[in-house]
């Protein structure tokens, strides 16, 4: 049984994506809140991260909206599930509390600067306090 907090998620996402079936929301419970974890098809990831996290961003604020309405801290995480790539999982709670960037110990081919550049500039993307 999904909860009004994932409904709400899941619709705008499955919006955004190309591939609306695999987006998948999870809720749990947890000291600092209500943790939502989404997980979309890994060629929709940057779709619902956004340029410079700016899609991402937007989805915590009106996160932070319904949780106002519904007195309840929300966090939203989106995961990485990609294979090919570093196994970024990007988080943020909606009060501007340090951000969590977990990296795998998987050996990684880090083929061109461009490669290096963007994985650089979305480790960046966790030191952002908007």
């Amino acid at each position: 049984m999904s909860t009004i907090d994932q409904q709400f998620v899941e619709y705008i996402v499955k919006s955004l994506v190309g591939y609306p079936d695999d987006v998948v929301v999870e809720r749990i419970i947890d000291e600092k809140g209500v943790l939502l974890s989404l997980t979309v098809n890994p060629e929709d990831l940057g779709r619902v991260i956004g340029k410079r996290g700016v899609t991402a961003q937007s989805l915590r604020t009106l996160l932070r909206a319904l949780g106002t309405k519904n007195d309840a801290r929300y966090n939203l995480k989106i995961v990485n599930n990609d294979d090919d790539r570093e196994n970024y999982t990007i988080s943020s709670d909606d009060r501007g509390d340090e951000t969590v960037n977990n990296l795998s110990d998987e050996p990684v081919d880090n083929g061109s600067d461009y490669a290096k550049n963007s994985r650089k500039e979305l480790a960046e993307l966790d030191d952002l306090d908007i």
